[in-house]
């Protein structure tokens, strides 16, 4: 069997037992005894990926990020519109995120920042597909205000919030669509781009990349240190300041 145990804040429902009491030992999520493969934590909402492909969620629901086709929290769960043959699940604060069995990127939820990539600026309570990113894609991270995805060529592509020059492509300007990572030392333009990933991870405003070597390589904010480069100076991100490190 394969359930779910949860404890900590409990303000919408996230911790999926039904009620709103916050918990400071871990519960069992009654609705999952069995058949759960992966499970992500947002904001204030979370989701599973069941064995049957599909994907379920419950809690926050104010953007939409439960992606039933409302906006109506809720302490139980709630089947994502349209959703099958899933392999993944990344989800940010109040944005989640789905990889398919064809290596496609779909996401939902709040899209003010433009983290669905679908090319606009506005939320969605249901599924859309990422532009671009209809194949191609190995895994995916939801951080706070954007996503990104690796791809099967070892690349890395992010979008929406880049205020800390999290997004990696050398800027501050928040993308609506993907965006490569530049390699290390690039500026905008990029000449280059990274390569050799095998996993990425978003952060609050920082991205983080595990190469095949088993290095590490980091780019965005740096205010606390988050990037490992020795300093804790926040980074202004604008020309070689985004590069990687």
């Amino acid at each position: 069997s394969s359930g779910i145990k949860a404890w900590g804040d409990n303000d919408f429902g996230q911790l999926g037992g039904g009620d709103t009491t916050d918990q400071f030992t871990s519960v069992l999520a009654s609705e999952f005894t069995s058949g759960v493969v992966m499970v992500a934590g947002g904001d204030g909402h979370s989701c599973v990926l069941m064995d049957t492909g599909g994907v379920k969620c419950w809690g926050k629901n104010n953007f939409g990020q439960l992606g039933d086709g409302t906006t109506t929290s809720s302490t139980t769960s709630v089947d994502v519109s349209g959703l099958s043959n899933i392999t993944a699940i990344s989800l940010g604060d109040n944005h989640s995120c789905a990889l398919t069995d064809g290596g496609g990127v779909k996401c939902w939820g709040h899209g003010g920042n433009s983290q669905l990539g679908d090319g606009l600026v506005s939320s969605s309570s249901t599924p859309v597909d990422v532009s671009g990113l209809t194949s191609g894609v190995v895994a995916i991270s939801a951080g706070h205000y954007r996503t990104c995805a690796l791809t099967t060529s070892g690349g890395v592509k992010c979008w929406g919030n880049n205020s800390f020059g999290e997004l990696g492509d050398g800027t501050r300007t928040n993308r609506s669509t993907p965006v490569d990572v530049c390699d290390v030392g690039e500026s905008a333009p990029c000449g280059s781009y990274l390569d050799g990933v095998i996993d990425v991870g978003a952060g609050y405003n920082h991205t983080c990349a595990l190469t095949s070597s088993g290095g590490a390589k980091c780019w965005g904010g740096n205010n606390a240190g988050q990037l490992g480069d020795g300093v804790a100076t926040h980074s202004d991100c604008t020309g070689s300041d985004c590069s990687l490190v």
